[in-house]
């Protein structure tokens, strides 16, 4: 096994990560889905209604709950779905979030690709992202 299978199997042991369709409830109840594939892959590919596209080198700076440099609309308390293209580097991501303090954050078994697979909805994109 090599290191970063290491790091990512540590990363996912403190994550409850969903499935597409359980992520699509948690979206339908208030979840804040943010996306932090690049802008390339959400324009080829298209994006999830309603996700936040958040380019991952400024995640921890718009998704700190108590930084000034926060996007508005979630607290601490919030569910917060993270998603990438396949459901690897949004483990990594989800178990940075939650060293901020966003307790209930995880990621998307599968990723966007898995979402779309699942036959959920999408919108083409790209939205842009909150830099």
């Amino acid at each position: 096994m090599s290191r970063i299978d290491e790091v990512l199997a540590e990363a996912r042991s403190g994550l409850d990560r969903v499935d597409p369709a359980r992520a699509a409830e948690l979206q339908a109840d208030g979840a804040l889905v943010v996306d932090i594939r690049p802008h390339a892959n959400r324009a080829a590919e298209g994006e999830i209604p309603g996700a936040v596209p958040v380019e991952r080198i400024v995640l921890e700076w718009r998704l700190d709950p108590r930084g000034e440099h926060r996007i508005p609309g979630f607290t601490e308390d919030t569910t917060v779905i993270v998603v990438c293209n396949e459901g690897y580097s949004s483990s990594l991501a989800a178990r940075d979030l939650r060293a901020l303090g966003l307790r209930h954050a995880t990621d998307l078994i599968g990723g966007y690709r898995a979402w779309h697979a699942a036959g959920l909805p999408t919108a083409a994109g790209p939205t842009p992202a909150v830099t």
